[in-house]
């Protein structure tokens, strides 16, 4: 399948380690322009060295100032991002009981407001050329909540929210927002949530149909897919890639 990416310039937000360096290098093998992004000066240089040609961005997508130098320096390389897939991480888990204001706080400030951010940086490029793709990297929580992260079911779902809401207010653009949502998936977060806990890995595995967590880069597929011209009757949906995890069908 030819998915129309060659040449097209897409920015991966949060792109230096797991999914989103998956994602990257995906969306480069396809033939996009890629910019990549992260805050540790050492990950990004090895990021790009898998990726010739991409450009290289340091900066803190929680940091609206960085976040416009991202934009600019993406812009400066390769012309307005006509892709653009909004990734950053997670919250920290916690009980509802330990999180105080300032944790809520910089958990919507991380995800929700980076999102938000980066799509008002993009549309109105996007919304000139009348084509654009906004690609959300979130979690299956906003499909089946996830035990012990109180955060991220939250704010994730707020996100999920604003994506669904301005799908329908920039169609008519032919801009569209979909949302990938990643099942239990072998990153650097998992495994700081396992802790190396080998019977906690178990009991994760055995709870999802094809008995085993995800690669990035299977998520990298679907998001991949959804930036492309292959997607083109796809907006305002919200897409598990997790072995069969969640329950439910929507």
């Amino acid at each position: 399948m030819d998915l129309g990416l060659g040449g097209r310039s897409a920015l991966v937000m949060a792109s230096t380690r797991g999914i989103g360096l998956a994602t990257a290098q995906a969306y480069h093998r396809e033939g996009a322009n890629v910019t990549i992004c992260g805050r540790d000066r050492a990950a990004l240089d090895a990021a790009a060295a898998t990726m010739p040609g991409a450009a290289a961005v340091a900066g803190d997508v929680t940091d609206p100032a960085a976040l416009e130098r991202i934009f600019a320096a993406a812009t400066d390389a390769f012309g307005s991002p006509e892709i653009l897939v909004v990734n950053a991480g997670g919250p920290p888990p916690g009980a509802f009981d330990s999180l105080d204001d300032a944790a809520w706080t910089k958990a919507v400030d991380m995800t929700l407001m980076s999102a938000i951010r980066a799509a008002r940086l993009a549309l109105p490029a996007m919304r000139e050329r009348r084509w654009g793709r906004i690609v959300i990297v979130s979690s299956y929580g906003v499909k089946q909540p996830v035990p012990g992260l109180t955060l991220s079911n939250s704010v994730r779902m707020a996100v999920l929210g604003w994506a669904k809401t301005l799908a329908r207010q920039v169609a008519g653009d032919n801009i569209l927002v979909n949302t990938v949502c990643p099942g239990w998936t072998r990153t650097d977060r998992v495994r700081k949530l396992v802790s190396g806990d080998a019977a906690a890995e178990a009991r994760i595995e055995a709870g999802i149909p094809l008995g085993r967590m995800g690669e990035p880069g299977e998520i990298a597929n679907l998001a991949v897919f959804l930036g492309s011209a292959a997607a083109s009757y796809m907006t305002g949906t919200a897409v598990q890639v997790d072995g069969g995890l969640v329950e439910g069908y929507a």
